[in-house]
């Protein structure tokens, strides 16, 4: 099961898509408009986006380029065009794949999860990292994409989980924002500020404060530290 943003303008079109998506068992989010999609892409809510080209306010070929400046969410592109310059565009600005409409809701299931498999595997399998980490009370299992406090799951955003998955690679190790950017937004040039919004969702969902820290210590002027002993 994803969590799914679907963009669509055409009301029915957008409501086959959400019942369709919603049989496959996904919890599926809507809009008919490019600003709230980036909106909702920027605060980390979904897992993949199925993104329409033709939106009222703001063009799906800018979407795609804007939300890939903030964001490395799955974008699953939905075109009327098949030839091989729009493909390479649309490629080329970011898309994870695309779907040439009419397509089938049974298309669709199958493209969501192939994209979803890829985003979601270990860049290196090679590499020997380890698949699940403790620090303290924490443990975060990379393979099944969780995390639990004290034996209580956290309810984390895909960003947030690969945020804290990075820190706790790293424990007790004082990490850079411009690293966290580098390595896990993979947008060194982005706002610093980008990690501090969800830094602070991830200590309101570890019981802590910035004023009073028990796992995330930020070190002035250093970076940030997720640390294995108060």
């Amino acid at each position: 099961m994803a969590s799914v943003l679907v963009v669509e303008d055409d009301p029915v079109i957008r409501t086959a898509l959400i019942e369709a998506l919603s049989a496959h068992d996904h919890t599926v989010r809507s809009t008919a408009y490019g600003f709230e999609a980036l909106r909702e892409i920027t605060e980390g809510g979904p897992d993949i986006v199925v993104l329409d080209l033709g939106l009222p306010d703001l063009g799906g070929l800018d979407v795609l380029r804007m939300a890939r400046g903030v964001s490395r969410v799955p974008i699953l592109v939905a075109t009327a065009r098949d030839d091989d310059a729009e493909i390479i565009r649309l490629l080329n600005s970011g898309a994870d794949d695309y779907l040439v409409k009419p397509y089938s809701a049974g298309q669709l299931a199958a493209r969501i999860a192939a994209v979803l498999r890829r985003s979601q595997a270990p860049a290196d399998p090679a590499a020997g990292r380890r698949d699940v980490l403790r620090v303290a009370d924490l443990t975060v299992d990379r393979t099944a994409r969780t995390a639990h406090l004290a034996g209580t799951e956290l309810l984390l955003t895909r960003r947030e989980f690969d945020l804290l998955a990075y820190l706790a690679e790293h424990a007790d190790q004082v990490v850079s924002r411009k690293r966290i950017l580098s390595e896990v937004w993979r947008q060194p040039y982005l706002e610093e500020q980008t990690i501090d919004v969800h830094l602070s969702a991830l200590r309101r969902k570890l019981g802590e404060r910035a004023s009073r820290p028990r796992y995330l210590h930020t070190v002035r002027g250093i970076g940030i530290k997720l640390v294995s002993a108060p």
